[in-house]
């Protein structure tokens, strides 16, 4: 019970300061829109994110089980977190709070007629949130450990914060930093102990496998 209670709190601390890269974005190309197009900007980004991710998930949950691929999977979380540190030091919450206040707004960002189409800056949303989403899903999967509840818990909840509080998360970030190192400290040790059993795990890690081989 008890540590299933710590792999919900991993997931939704994970979520939360994952959702900074998307915040970022889907703020910017909105903000760089006419205003008549900023609101179904969001909202077709958001919907775009949310497709990747479940699109994501249902690939990594089956990959992860084939040996060696577990111990990629650290190694690219063991990456995230590397460029999840830089994100923090350079207070990319902010930025995103900041980009995200000027999309809502009619009178900030770009305000002339438009001179980009909404398709084009679905296309620019779509094309950065490939990495951004293969980074949640894979911290979410890593944690849920083939807990479906668990799995389908962490992507509807990513979706949700998405959807409806990106501009209230990336506030509480900024104001509060320590939550991000927080959920820096939880994928660390989330990318840690898959790296472990990346190696050694039984029936995906690639020294059992490779034993197996060798004795066969």
């Amino acid at each position: 019970m008890l540590e299933e209670l710590l792999n919900f709190g991993s997931i939704v601390i994970a979520d939360i300061v994952l959702s900074g890269d998307n915040a970022l974005i889907i703020g910017m190309v909105a903000a760089s829109l006419a205003p008549e197009l900023r609101r179904r900007a969001i909202i077709f980004g958001m919907v775009i994110a949310a497709l990747m991710r479940i699109g994501f998930a249902l690939i990594a949950t089956n990959l992860l089980d084939i040996p060696g691929l577990l111990l990629l999977g650290s190694l690219l979380l063991f990456w995230v977190c590397w460029r999840l540190y830089g994100e923090i030091r350079s207070n990319i919450d902010a930025e995103a709070a900041l980009a995200l206040a000027t999309a809502d707004s009619a009178t900030a960002g770009y305000t002339g007629a438009p001179r980009r189409s909404l398709g084009s800056a679905l296309i620019a949303i779509g094309v950065a949130d490939v990495s951004m989403s293969i980074d949640n899903v894979l911290a979410v999967a890593a944690i849920a450990r083939g807990n479906e509840e668990l799995l389908i818990f962490g992507l509807g909840l990513a979706i949700l914060l998405m959807a409806f509080a990106a501009t209230l998360i990336m506030k509480l970030l900024s104001r509060f930093p320590w939550v991000s190192w927080l959920g820096l400290a939880v994928l660390v040790y989330v990318a840690g102990e898959m790296f472990h059993r990346g190696i050694f795990d039984p029936g995906t890690g690639i020294l059992a496998y490779a034993q197996g081989t060798g004795a066969t």
